[in-house]
């Protein structure tokens, strides 16, 4: 018998399978959007070039096709994702760079047709916490009334010299600035983190998930790196190799921060997705689902359970 309590199946964590069913009690798939933004790291106000590991598509590789309107490009996945699953409903995920970093008109005319779709049960806007203002941040609250609003925090690490290594120029503390001003207004809060950042030792990445399990979020994904060919990282790494971890590593390593990540923490992701064509390296961050396997059968021949160091 599996003693996890958020859990339908085996797994030792709380999913984001087990959070969708219990809150829609039906099968609902995220439609990745590409609503033609960009980042503050990119245009000059913060930097130039953007995160070194992001690849020209503001980690967006499997988000809409740009050359789409946004409409067309729920649609077509929409037509896809019904054909496996005819009952579906949908979250719309605005996910290439930073989906709040424009004007409040620019973005209501981006969110609002979603909010109208009986078939979209949410409306998901990753970005960066820098680029959250009361004035947004009161606007999806609004929108959260009519439309189940989740914002996902690209943090990747609480280690400001990291940050400004792989060029992401925010600051921890504009981070914990920003969650607490979303916070403030009642929104569901997912954070990204990023194992294996250059030079970063497993102490440093178990820290980050610490720091994160004591703040006030609702959801995490964590995420491998991975070096892709049109990366600025994969190119400076051919300049000066830093260590990547290994596989046995980093199944470890996610288990010991999922120990210090409280168990009402929805866990939306473990590892990445490697678009295969463009990987350089760790190779094995190309086959997801073996990752997966193996954290479970660690974690059940440990018996080990989210939460279980706090």
């Amino acid at each position: 018998m599996n003693p996890f309590p958020y859990s339908l199946d085996n797994k030792r964590y709380h999913t984001y399978n087990y959070f969708l069913k219990m809150k829609y009690h039906t099968k609902v798939a995220k439609a990745s959007l590409n609503a033609d933004f960009t980042c503050p790291n990119r245009d000059g106000k913060k930097a130039y070039g953007g995160c070194t590991f992001c690849s020209s598509l503001g980690s967006g590789d499997f988000a809409g096709d740009i050359n789409q309107s946004l409409m067309e490009q729920f649609q077509s996945q929409k037509v896809m994702i019904s054909n496996k699953w005819p009952d579906c409903r949908f979250i719309a995920y605005f996910q290439a760079f930073t989906n709040t970093y424009a004007p409040l008109d620019s973005l209501k005319k981006r969110f609002e047709p979603f909010a109208t779709l009986d078939e979209v049960a949410g409306i998901a806007i990753a970005t960066r916490a820098d680029c959250v203002t009361e004035e947004i941040a009161s606007y999806l609250e609004e929108l959260d009334t009519r439309k189940d609003v989740y914002v996902e925090l690209g943090l990747q690490t609480i280690h400001d010299k990291t940050a400004s290594l792989i060029n992401r120029q925010e600051t921890f503390e504009e981070f914990k600035n920003g969650l607490n001003l979303l916070r403030k207004h009642h929104l569901h809060v997912c954070v990204h983190i990023i194992n294996g950042l250059p030079y970063e030792t497993i102490n440093m990445m178990v820290e980050t998930a610490k720091e994160i399990g004591k703040m006030d979020i609702q959801a995490i994904k964590i995420h491998s790196l991975y070096l892709t060919y049109h990366s600025v990282l994969y190119q400076q790494y051919l300049k000066n190799p830093f260590p990547l971890l290994t596989r046995d590593d980093y199944i470890h390593l996610i288990v010991k921060q999922l120990e210090y990540l409280p168990a009402q923490i929805v866990i939306e992701r473990l590892t990445g997705d490697a678009p295969g064509n463009d990987l350089f390296k760790p190779e094995w961050s190309g086959n997801k689902t073996t990752i997966l396997n193996d954290i479970d059968k660690y974690m059940a021949a440990h018996h080990i359970i989210q939460g279980d160091l706090l």
